[in-house]
């Protein structure tokens, strides 16, 4: 699978309260259990946005998931190389 950051532009998300917050995953999950060619990594919650590392077959599937979701996909970019600290010493 390929993995997507997706960027969600979500006024106010960061003010968001854990039990909203909490709501926000469930939604997420009741969507991915339609789609098991997509997994949910991990979000970062900023401001006004989210920032979403998911895997997927393809982007097809990040939109269809946004889809049955309600949340928005506003910019979904592959991320074919990771690289961290490490990198340094290979």
């Amino acid at each position: 699978m390929k993995r997507f950051i997706i960027e969600r532009e979500i006024p106010g998300i960061g003010a968001s309260s854990a039990a909203e917050l909490c709501g926000a995953a469930a939604t997420s999950n009741e969507a991915l259990d339609k789609l098991p060619n997509v997994q949910w990594q991990h979000s970062y919650v900023a401001a006004n946005k989210t920032f979403c590392v998911y895997l997927a077959e393809d982007e097809a599937a990040i939109k269809k998931h946004a889809e049955l979701s309600g949340f928005p996909a506003n910019i979904i970019t592959e991320a074919s190389i990771i690289i961290d600290p490490t990198t340094a010493n290979k």
